[in-house]
């Protein structure tokens, strides 16, 4: 079987590959720590689910295949899969075809897991996504949107990006643990990373862990940015919520080994892998402007139109374009087939195709995170956070009968007042318990046209230097009085 799909898959692979993959073998070899007993070493890879995982997934498999072939034996590999709401069913149809062409279902040296949230579990293309991580997910979404005007950065990614660190300590740490993990990124990225992660520690008030350590360290150095940030998010009542959101590190000391210098990641250049040896597939629901395996950045374009048509009271379409042009760039800064970019651009170049994705959006932000429109509305305004400051034009804008209620309003989230019928209609709108509404007002409100100098805290140091986002000129009412704004996403 091995030797099968061993076979197929350098017939698969680009050309180029066919090499690198001989050369890559022998170099982490010569990396392992018990070479005479190859068996005895575990190798972890990450796969999202999307075209470059799957590749490096398909690259690895190919090395590790060309090992067994040549020693008569091969080392463990560990594949490794973080669940989170944005990860729509379809694909896990993708990893589940992968594995199968791949031949790892069969493989006993392979193990095939979950991580969901600090759960590690078999990897099953039809375990349903549990509900306690649905909950955790939709409430950093909610409270992090709350905080940030839905900005599509902080709404998913700043703690998605957090959620994927951890999973990394998960996995390195179950069972035996590992010897080594795979990346795809050059030794260079994974420096300026570990640089970039101690820069925002120093800036948020904290001493790094000692760059010696390696990546224990940097998950160390993570943990304490965590801490940080998502009590900065979620409020420093919430200690156990906080608690949970914490980046495991006790791990033992281990390395990376990069494939960057053996594969071309232009999915261009492995398109016939892709498509026609692994099946993977870009649907609507899992392909979205530079993501091919989370549905998170259709909402992300989402909320930018419900921004621009509710609170600048301006027109949907118009927010939605800025989107789009924002994204149609980054896809092609990350080398995208032109194709694919098309494919993007022509879902959007209609006013019935925005319709659709509308309509499309809505559906997935109540199944994946349990939210409806007048939830998203509500975020978009931001009004509970920073002491409310935004509650009178959400309140103008949106449900002018409440203004009469204002002042209650704001005596209920500073903790003044109890009222019962007045705390449930704030929790049905917002999509948020009052507990979490009084921490959002006790806390900041980052903003997108206040400079950093005026805004203290991680978020606003996470946003400052994140190169997802966009600078542009935007009509902010319906007169078109223009200002400076930001888009950011993925």
């Amino acid at each position: 079987m091995r030797t099968a799909v061993l076979n197929n898959l350098m017939g698969a692979l680009p050309e180029h590959d066919v090499p690198a993959v001989e050369e890559c073998a022998t170099t982490l070899y010569n990396a392992l720590p018990r070479q005479d007993e190859i068996e005895q070493n575990t190798v972890m890879v990450a796969y999202g689910g999307g075209k470059d995982s799957a590749y490096a997934v398909a690259f690895v498999r190919a090395v590790h295949l060309a090992l067994a072939e040549r020693c008569g034996a091969t080392f463990k590999l560990r594949v490794v899969t973080m669940r989170h709401g944005g990860m729509p069913y379809q694909v896990m149809l993708n990893i589940d075809r992968t594995y199968r062409a791949l031949g790892l279902y069969d493989d006993p040296d392979v193990e095939l897991l979950l991580v969901e949230g600090g759960q590690v579990v078999p990897f099953d293309r039809d375990r349903s996504m549990p509900h306690r991580l649905i909950a955790f997910n939709r409430t950093d979404m909610l409270m992090s949107g709350h905080r940030s005007y839905g900005d599509g950065r902080a709404t998913f990614c700043n703690a998605c990006n957090l959620n994927v660190a951890n999973s990394f300590g998960v996995a390195a740490r179950h069972g035996g643990g590992v010897d080594l993990i795979i990346t795809g990124d050059s030794p260079q990225e994974q420096r300026d990373y570990a640089l970039w992660i101690r820069q925002l520690a120093r800036g948020a008030g904290q001493k790094p862990a000692d760059a010696k350590k390696g990546f224990k360290g940097t998950l160390e150095t993570l943990d304490g940015l965590a801490q940080a940030y998502f009590q900065e998010i979620h409020g420093s009542e919430n200690a156990e919520r906080v608690k949970e959101r914490g980046v495991t590190s006790d791990i033992p000391a281990l390395e990376f080994f990069s494939i960057y210098d053996y594969t071309s990641y232009a999915s261009g250049a492995h398109w016939k892998l892709l498509t026609d040896f692994l099946g993977f597939v870009f649907d609507e629901i899992a392909f979205n402007f530079t993501e091919s395996d989370c549905a998170n950045p259709a909402l992300m374009a989402h909320l930018r139109g419900l921004r621009t048509e509710r609170v600048y009271q301006r027109t949907y379409q118009e927010g939605i374009a800025q989107y789009v042009d924002f994204a149609l760039e980054l896809m092609r800064r990350k080398h995208f087939p032109e194709h694919l970019v098309e494919e993007i651009a022509n879902r959007y170049r209609t006013e019935a195709g925005v319709e659709s994705m509308r309509t499309a959006a809505t559906r997935y932000g109540e199944d994946a995170f349990g939210v409806d429109t007048r939830q998203l509305v509500c975020m978009v305004y931001s009004p509970f956070a920073g002491g409310a400051a935004n509650l009178h034009d959400y309140l103008a804008g949106e449900l002018p009968e409440l203004l009469p209620d204002e002042d209650r309003i704001r005596a209920l989230l500073a903790g003044k007042e109890d009222h019962g019928a007045l705390a449930a209609r704030l929790e049905r709108i917002s999509g948020l318990s009052l507990t979490d509404l009084r921490a959002l007002h006790d806390g900041p409100l980052w903003s997108p046209f206040a400079g950093m100098a005026t805004q203290a805290g991680v978020l606003p140091l996470v946003m400052d230097s994140d190169p997802h986002k966009k600078i542009i000129k935007a009509k902010r009412n319906p007169e078109g009085e223009e200002v400076l704004d930001r888009v950011a996403g993925r």
